[in-house]
């Protein structure tokens, strides 16, 4: 076939395939159908994450998500994983400080006995203590592991002491004291809060069809019932919990490493053009900082921007990896930047290809089925609905200079910067 006459279907959701609904407990399910794949990817997401962890329980979140892995009432963890394998599928989880995500993908012939699978993971976990103590174990190698990587241990430490008297600052996976110390009683307590239908989602992308997943649905996840009693409140976030803060700590490290960042308050009009702000800063090759550090002077191998939109504030981290003795210039040459005029009084040309940059991420990243599944959750997370690819492309594609210089002046120029050095020593 010459490639004159091959066409690559599209990739952006329309309104007929995309629908949303409640089964009867109230647990919403959105699907996504893109026809052209012969695969599914089906997301159970909760509402609870790192943040929700009690006092006494850092890490409790991160580790039922691995608990449900151990066992049902009808499977053994053997046949757990056998079961998806042999459909020639496989399941995987994540937990972050908002939510915990458990999916699995699967061949669309495949539906029913994974729906089954990844329904029971959620509804009838039986935590055999014996699995819950190797599995104690297998988190506390995981935080080792965090403990062993120096850039994201840093993150880890930013945000403990930006946020010291806040859930937003606990540790994603807890402690090896507090990992050590859980009970069956903590995990299923923490199971009768969360796991329940108001604060879960079905995510379903792919080669499904909504009838379908409804019916599904409504066979293996119906029966979760909101528990009696008063409901879980989430901590809100206010201005004071966030605490600036400089701070050079030695570490076994052989480089230093340095992240600086600030908060601001949400604000959904800025959303988009602190996304644009954020790639021209520091996300990919032709990014301020990359072009200014790495390329021109040599300074880092790594160095890049990251922004985050909690619940209630939106968070943006500048990390770069240096040479100890360069930790003073390098520290002013990012400052210097983050007051440039290439962001107060950024021109055109830059914009559009800042835009560019992120429309063409966002349309690669949304071929990925398991991508599209975690974007709708996001986006119903965040905004209360799913943003289709159009809409989310055209907000995009309307940034403008003045939303740039705007979204810059209200989080790089007003806000403290929190800065936390790593250099190497003991």
């Amino acid at each position: 076939m010459s490639k004159e006459n091959f066409r690559h279907p599209t990739v952006p959701a329309s309104e007929e395939s995309v629908h949303q609904n409640e089964l009867s407990n109230g647990l919403k399910i959105v699907t996504d159908s893109v026809p052209y794949v012969q695969s599914i990817t089906l997301g159970i997401q909760i509402d609870a994450g790192s943040r929700d962890d009690p006092q006494d329980g850092l890490g409790l979140a991160h580790f039922i998500e691995h608990a449900l892995f151990k066992g049902t009432g009808r499977r053994t963890y053997i046949d757990i994983a056998r079961n998806i394998e042999k459909n020639g599928g496989y399941l995987d989880a994540f937990t972050t400080k908002e939510q915990t995500c458990i999916y699995l993908r699967c061949l669309a012939e495949h539906l029913e006995p994974s729906f089954d699978l990844l329904s029971d993971l959620v509804c009838d976990p039986v935590f055999p203590p014996e699995e819950i103590n190797k599995e104690k174990e297998v988190v506390i190698e995981e935080i080792s592991s965090v403990n062993d990587t120096p850039e994201e241990l840093i993150f880890e430490e930013f945000d403990l002491r930006s946020f010291p008297l806040h859930p937003l600052g606990k540790p994603i996976l807890g402690t090896e004291e507090s990992v050590g110390n859980f009970t069956d009683d903590n995990l299923k307590n923490f199971m009768r809060l969360h796991y329940v239908p108001q604060k879960m989602l079905l995510t379903a992308t792919g080669n499904v069809h909504h009838d379908e997943i409804m019916r599904l649905g409504e066979r293996f996840l119906g029966k979760l019932r909101e528990p009696s009693g008063t409901r879980y409140v989430r901590q809100p976030f206010l201005a004071q919990d966030y605490t600036p803060f400089t701070q050079t700590l030695k570490k076994r490290v052989c480089q230093a490493q340095i992240v600086l960042g600030t908060a601001i308050e949400r604000h959904d009009p800025l959303f988009y053009s602190l996304m644009v702000l954020n790639s021209m800063l520091g996300n990919g090759m032709s990014s301020l900082l990359n072009l200014e550090l790495r390329e021109k002077r040599g300074l880092a191998y790594n160095v890049y921007s990251s922004i985050t939109f909690y619940d209630e504030l939106t968070a943006l981290n500048i990390y770069a990896g240096t040479d100890s003795n360069k930790t003073k210039v390098t520290l002013e040459l990012i400052k210097e930047l983050l007051q440039s005029d290439s962001l107060k009084h950024p021109n055109a040309e830059e914009v559009l290809a800042a835009k560019t940059k992120l429309i063409g991420s966002h349309i690669m990243g949304m071929e990925k089925m398991t991508r599209r599944m975690s974007q709708m959750a996001s986006d119903i997370s965040y905004f209360g609905r799913y943003i289709e690819p159009e809409e989310k492309t055209a907000a995009i594609s309307a940034v403008t200079p003045d939303d740039i210089a705007e979204a810059s002046m209200r989080i790089l120029h007003d806000p403290p910067y929190s800065t936390l050095v790593y250099k190497p020593g003991r």
